[in-house]
């Protein structure tokens, strides 16, 4: 494939796959009109994502000749699954109860801005003068998406708002030792451990949490569940990896931009939110703010 076929297909995997991923929080705020709580959804996604992540394992296992994983590097990457998929995924779950789906994506969306601080604190890395004002501008549309969205519900805001800052910052965490941990173990062998450890964690705190059974919902749960596990989870994880290594981490993040503008969109769609003049100036503040500092990095 010829460098600018390559590009065009990179870009294409990579819009799809942000677009597939912005679908999630809109999956789950319909699944919760069945009366599904988020621990018994997050376990039922889980669940059904695993077996292609334990197919990808066993694929990357034959196809490439890897090295033992070392101990110290084992407890890292259990603490590190217990903060990606099952911490930070049970906190988004658990904030998509009390806010839209829209300010869900975007609050999220703050992710790198987060590593940039996270990395400032524990490697001290200096934060340059262009990443100082794309922090100021994405928590600047933050606070103007979130005004806004509290003059309808406070109380509701707050908390959800707050969750979804704790998903994002726990997934800041994974991410930061995630950049430790790939280049000794391999991408699809971390990203598929890890969300094997998360399944397991996510198992124990739900049989923990409830004795009521997995499987005596409607039976528009497991569709929904099955849905999200491959169409937001699965097939996305797999499309952004591979339009990663095409066109480049840089233009990926610019193009995987996408995600916060389909989340409102699909939400207004399918959950009937409103998109206001403010959300609109909120989002584009926030999307500046985030490439300036994918740009920088």
């Amino acid at each position: 494939m010829n460098t600018k076929y390559k590009n065009i297909w990179g870009a294409f995997i990579i819009f799809i796959g942000a677009i597939c991923f912005s679908s999630k929080a809109v999956i789950v705020k319909i699944a919760y009109n069945f009366h599904i709580d988020s621990v018994s959804l997050l376990a039922l996604r889980m669940l059904f994502s695993l077996p292609f992540f334990l197919g990808a394992l066993a694929y990357s296992s034959l196809k490439e000749k890897l090295k033992p994983i070392e101990k110290n590097d084992w407890l890292f990457l259990i603490v590190l699954g217990l903060m990606g998929y099952y911490l930070a995924s049970y906190l988004d779950f658990k904030g998509l109860e009390y806010i839209t789906a829209s300010l869900e994506r975007l609050i999220l969306f703050i992710y790198p801005t987060l590593v940039v601080l996270l990395s400032a604190a524990i490697y001290k890395r200096k934060i340059t003068g262009n990443e100082i004002i794309a922090l100021l501008l994405t928590y600047s549309g933050i606070a103007v998406v979130f005004l806004n969205d509290l003059k309808f519900d406070q109380r509701n805001v707050i908390t959800g708002g707050l969750l979804i800052f704790g998903s994002a910052l726990t997934y800041s965490f994974y991410l930061v030792g995630s950049g430790k941990l790939i280049p000794k173990i391999g991408a699809v062998r971390y990203n598929s451990i890890s969300m094997i450890v998360s399944t397991l964690i996510v198992l124990i705190h739900y049989f923990l949490s409830t004795e009521s059974n997995l499987f005596h919902y409607e039976w528009q749960v497991y569709a929904l569940s099955i849905f999200m596990a491959i169409v937001a989870t699965v097939i996305p994880s797999f499309l952004l990896a591979e339009g990663i290594r095409l066109i480049g981490a840089g233009k990926a993040s610019i193009i995987g931009s996408v995600g916060p503008v389909s989340t409102i969109i699909l939400a207004n769609i399918f959950l009937e939110e409103e998109i206001t003049l403010l959300q609109i100036l909120g989002t584009a503040f926030v999307l500046a703010g985030v490439l300036l500092v994918s740009k920088s990095k």
